[in-house]
């Protein structure tokens, strides 16, 4: 079951499901969820490797952070791969699961976000993959809304998160082992 906004509000209030959203998402959120903001924007370069029980990610390096005292733009160039981290942060209990979706806006200007979920137990931001596939550039504010929170009811007995993204990092530093 998709919980709804009265609900999920209940649980920012009670439970810090959802912290800092913006004014807009805790006043009058749209649909059945929040929307989330892009924070901050990542290069990736270098080699990366995913193994049976080893990793790494390419490095990352930030290339720019929202500032909430002035308005800064990045513009997309077309066929570069991007990561972008949330300014929003969750606590997901044990009985909820986040999906995400990529607003509409973003792929009616040739934009795509690779997206995930959160699984219960995992606490921070949230990293997603951005490319742009059009033929054109695009320039994005960040504190824009970029991707769509819904948040499921889970029944039944879960395992809680435990991989090594908790708390929002966005790459690896060396080869590690995993989890």
């Amino acid at each position: 079951m998709i919980l709804g906004v009265k609900e999920l509000l209940k649980l920012v209030k009670e439970k810090k499901l959802v912290e800092n959203l913006s004014e807009r998402e805790l006043r009058n959120p749209e649909g059945a969820g929040f929307d989330l903001r892009m924070g901050e924007i990542y290069k990736i370069s270098d080699k990366g490797f995913l193994g049976e029980k080893e990793r790494k990610t390419p490095e990352s390096k930030l290339l720019i952070k929202y500032n909430p005292k002035k308005i800064q733009s990045f513009i997309f160039k077309p066929g570069i791969y991007y990561l972008i981290k949330t300014l929003e942060r969750v606590n997901t209990p044990e009985d909820i699961l986040i999906l995400f979706r990529p607003r509409s806006t973003l792929y009616r200007s040739g934009m795509t976000i690779f997206t995930g979920n959160a699984s219960p137990g995992y606490c921070g931001e949230l990293t997603f993959g951005i490319v742009n596939l059009g033929p054109c550039e695009i320039k994005i504010e960040l504190g824009a809304r970029i991707v769509h929170a819904m948040f499921y009811e889970v029944k039944g007995k879960t395992n809680l998160y435990r991989g090594q993204w908790q708390g929002g990092r966005v790459s690896t530093k060396k080869k590690e082992k995993q989890t």
